[in-house]
């Protein structure tokens, strides 16, 4: 059934520190998602950029790839100027899985009506005291939803519906963990990375499992909140770090 950790509590906080600090390295994102966010530099053509290839991550990465680089052609050198001049229904041919023109245009749309109203950063602030992650995603959803049809809402995870919503979660890692070893971007600051959670995936899920970190067998937000409980024992305060370790060990390793 797999590899288990037989080190103490100290030697896994070691050995995850270790594999951290190993993955979060420029040269392992090159096949990654975020890579095609980093080929702009002015906050809000990267943080759109990003916010479509997290909604776009799932299935192999090359797939992945191959979809963001679709969708750039679209967006253009300016992908903020792009939205806030898109037009609904003049969105082109776009298919990616099960997300297709019809998602795309809700969309841009969405993001069109936030960047009206303020920022992309702006849309996931909530006024609750000590909000946590799960307050922040929905207050983003709350306000991007309504510019969505029926059929696009499946896009946008719910966690109070239980969701681990991975991707809105890897979006935020993206966009709150510094820059300082060329990976995240550390654009924003009204959420704290101590507040950030692990994108629960295939790899970091089983990783996690085989460590010894979870105990829970379905991927949701409950598994994110024993996961993350326990990482911030090891680190509170960036314990999203290991998202690092977990999916390398998954994803490069075959742990």
């Amino acid at each position: 059934m797999g590899v288990s950790f037989s080190g103490s509590h100290k030697e896994l906080q070691e050995f995850l520190d270790f594999k951290a600090q190993q993955y979060e390295q420029p040269a392992f994102i090159a096949t990654d998602p975020i890579s095609l966010a980093h080929r702009f530099t002015q906050k809000e053509d990267i943080e759109i950029v990003a916010f479509f290839m997290a909604i776009l991550a799932w299935g192999n990465r090359q797939s992945i790839i191959k979809s963001g680089e679709k969708l750039l052609a679209i967006l253009g050198q300016e992908p903020q100027q792009y939205v806030l001049n898109y037009h609904d229904g003049d969105c082109p041919l776009f298919v990616h899985r099960t997300f297709n023109q019809v998602d795309l245009n809700g969309f841009l749309l969405g993001l069109k009506a936030i960047y009206r109203q303020g920022d992309l950063e702006t849309a996931f602030a909530t006024r609750q005291a000590n909000p946590t992650l799960f307050d922040h995603i929905c207050a983003f959803r709350e306000r991007f939803i309504p510019h969505l049809e029926a059929r696009t809402l499946k896009h946008i995870a719910d966690p109070a519906n239980g969701s681990a919503a991975k991707r809105l979660v890897m979006f935020l890692r993206w966009m709150v963990r510094s820059n300082a070893n060329g990976v995240d971007f550390g654009l924003w600051t009204s959420i704290d990375r101590s507040q950030l959670m692990i994108p629960l995936d295939v790899h970091t899920g089983n990783i996690a499992r085989k460590l010894g970190l979870l105990k829970r067998s379905q991927n949701d937000w409950r598994t994110n909140e024993e996961l993350i409980e326990i990482l911030r024992k090891f680190d509170p305060t960036d314990p999203a770090k290991y998202d690092f370790a977990l999916f390398g060990l998954g994803a490069f390793e075959k742990f």
